[in-house]
């Protein structure tokens, strides 16, 4: 549980540390020829491994991380450590055309990945679904899938619109979501989590504070409506029992209280945004067919 809770933590909190300092980075250390494209590629993260499947390239994949299980066939790629402590050497052996990775990466290790003349793609954790699409499209036009990219972004910008569309007349529920135990952390403006909840016609009672480090007596003060943990095993379950004690909480009361799956809600892909705005939209308004 430590440990799982430990890799949460740094998949959503740390880059935002890092991205003042390393911003998207294209993958031309060296020289780009666009009439070679790559043919063999690395991921170091599981929501890039995901887009690979997403935009169909995941046929130029050659390994990636112990941590990449979504989709299902992620799974049986060769494994070279995860995203932070991974294998330079096998790396090197494998004799790829890109990394892509984010800014967790230790960048003594990417230096030495393009000291030998590999092209590394640092892609920026995305605060929102904007971000998402940004993020895509660049990844797209890399792998020479710009059409493939764009079209898939069309069709999820289709879907969110149609679910603003049946919400925003609708009761705007309070909405809380925990991301973290220890510390307690909740989603504020700062996290592309945050975009659930506005499409969804919800309000996060969080939005504008300053951190997501919040103390249970001040969540309780504000009253949400609805409380969603992101699932982190056995935690999770433990978690929402020491939420019901304090029942003068609406959701409490109200029995608003839900766990949802981590690995897609905190997952910074189109594909997993869309389930997780279907998710909430569906916890909050049950009566909107979708």
């Amino acid at each position: 549980m430590k440990r799982y809770n430990i890799i949460l933590i740094l998949l959503l909190f740390l880059p935002f540390s890092c991205t003042n300092n390393r911003e998207a980075t294209p993958a031309n250390n060296g020289k780009e020829d666009k009439n070679n494209p790559v043919q063999r590629i690395i991921s170091l993260n599981p929501s890039i491994t995901e887009e690979l499947y997403l935009l169909k390239a995941d046929n130029l994949l050659v390994a990636n991380t112990i941590y990449c299980n979504r989709p299902a066939a992620a799974r049986s790629k060769q494994k070279i450590g995860n995203l932070i402590d991974f294998d330079v050497e096998s790396i090197i052996k494998l004799k790829p055309g890109l990394v892509l990775c984010t800014t967790l990466v230790n960048d003594n290790k990417i230096k030495k990945l393009k000291k030998v003349g590999i092209k590394v793609m640092v892609i920026p954790e995305p605060r929102s679904f904007n971000k998402i699409c940004d993020n895509f499209l660049k990844l797209g036009k890399e792998l020479q899938r710009k059409e493939v990219a764009e079209k898939i972004i069309e069709n999820a910008r289709k879907e969110i619109a149609s679910i603003i569309d049946k919400t925003e007349s609708l009761l705007k529920k309070r909405v809380l979501i925990q991301i973290g135990i220890k510390p307690l952390f909740i989603v504020n403006k700062d996290y592309f989590i945050n975009d659930y909840i506005k499409f969804s016609g919800g309000i996060n009672i969080a939005e504008k504070a300053d951190t997501g480090i919040l103390n249970r007596e001040s969540i309780v003060l504000n009253d949400p409506d609805v409380i969603i943990i992101t699932e982190m095993g056995i935690a999770g379950k433990e978690e929402k029992q020491k939420w019901m004690k304090y029942n003068t909480i609406k959701a409490v009361r109200n029995n608003e209280i839900y766990i949802v799956e981590s690995e897609i809600f905190c997952s910074g892909t189109i594909n997993s945004f869309i389930k997780s705005l279907k998710i909430l939209t569906s916890l909050l308004h049950p009566e909107i067919k979708q």
